[in-house]
């Protein structure tokens, strides 16, 4: 199989855990799972829980103990978007062709179903308790929570929302971009190899890599926004530069931002191939994450 092939089979495999985990639509409360069902499967590509499944084969892990943190992540990640797209926040009313969830529910239940999806996340990721040994389990908890939190995701969106309309120097932007984009990107990878029993070096190792990944993603999304078109990225571009909002390219220029991202990203698979093992496919992964096209 090719990339593209084994990536659509991981897609499904992804799909049917994440079926596996969510909460069943029943009870007097059963509207906010059937709105928290409902972001979840708006789709995606279900990028933070096939890196943490890959990042564990990477090290040798083997069997379903990483499955109830791969649900927990994509919870998370969704649970942010749910957020984001409230008209306090972004006031986006379709995401992936579908209705957002505060139109589709009302903003009441969104907010309820984002915070639903938030504790669900950690009822679900408790489940790998009696999987694996439960200091691995403790240790993994601990940077899925840190990671999504003040000193992570939320932080970095914090100060994004701080930043609007505002001129901001590159030690902010990267602080935005570190922690909204690649910190649970991190936490993926960092979950994966301790899960799958890697060292404290090579987990210090992973949370390098991830925070390069992230990175990269990000400035090759504001290259997006000024070299792509609607027809291919599926979403306005030139937004950047409408709303007025610093990006990579604002401070450091088309040129040297695109020769930044091919140098972050081979920082980032020189990393992965590092290790004892390699795993081909998250190389290819990493690679399609950093040039995609949209």
């Amino acid at each position: 199989m090719n990339f593209k092939e084994q990536m659509a089979v991981k897609v499904a495999e992804i799909e049917e855990i994440l079926k596996t985990y969510m909460p069943k639509e029943e009870g007097p409360q059963k509207i906010i799972m059937e709105a928290m069902n409902y972001s979840v499967t708006v789709g995606g590509k279900r990028l933070r829980p096939m890196l943490m499944q890959e990042t564990f084969q990477l090290f040798g892990g083997e069997g379903d103990a990483i499955e109830p943190f791969m649900a927990a992540q994509e919870m998370i990640h969704t649970y942010s978007l749910v957020h984001d797209d409230l008209p306090a926040m972004d006031n986006d009313e379709y995401r992936r062709g579908k209705k957002t969830t505060w139109v589709a529910y009302g903003e009441d239940m969104a907010v309820l179903a984002g915070d639903g999806l938030l504790n669900f996340a950690f009822e679900t990721a408790l489940k790998a308790f009696g999987k694996t040994d439960a200091e691995k389990v403790a240790e993994c908890l601990k940077v899925l929570a840190g990671k999504a939190g003040i000193y992570g995701m939320i932080g970095g969106q914090v100060v994004d929302v701080m930043s609007e309309e505002k001129k901001i120097d590159m030690e902010t932007l990267l602080f935005i971009h570190r922690n909204k984009t690649s910190a649970l990107i991190q936490s993926s990878m960092m979950i994966g190899a301790i899960m799958a029993g890697a060292s404290k070096e090579d987990v210090e190792k992973i949370e390098k890599i991830g925070e390069d990944i992230g990175l990269a993603f990000q400035i090759q999304d504001d290259i997006l926004d000024v070299t792509s078109s609607l027809e291919i990225l599926g979403k306005p571009v030139h937004s950047d530069e409408k709303n007025e909002k610093t990006t990579y390219i604002t401070l450091e220029g088309l040129e040297k931002s695109k020769k930044d991202v091919e140098e972050i990203s081979h920082r980032a698979i020189d990393g992965l191939n590092s290790f004892e093992r390699e795993n081909q496919f998250l190389n290819e992964l990493v690679e399609m994450l950093i040039h995609r096209e949209k």
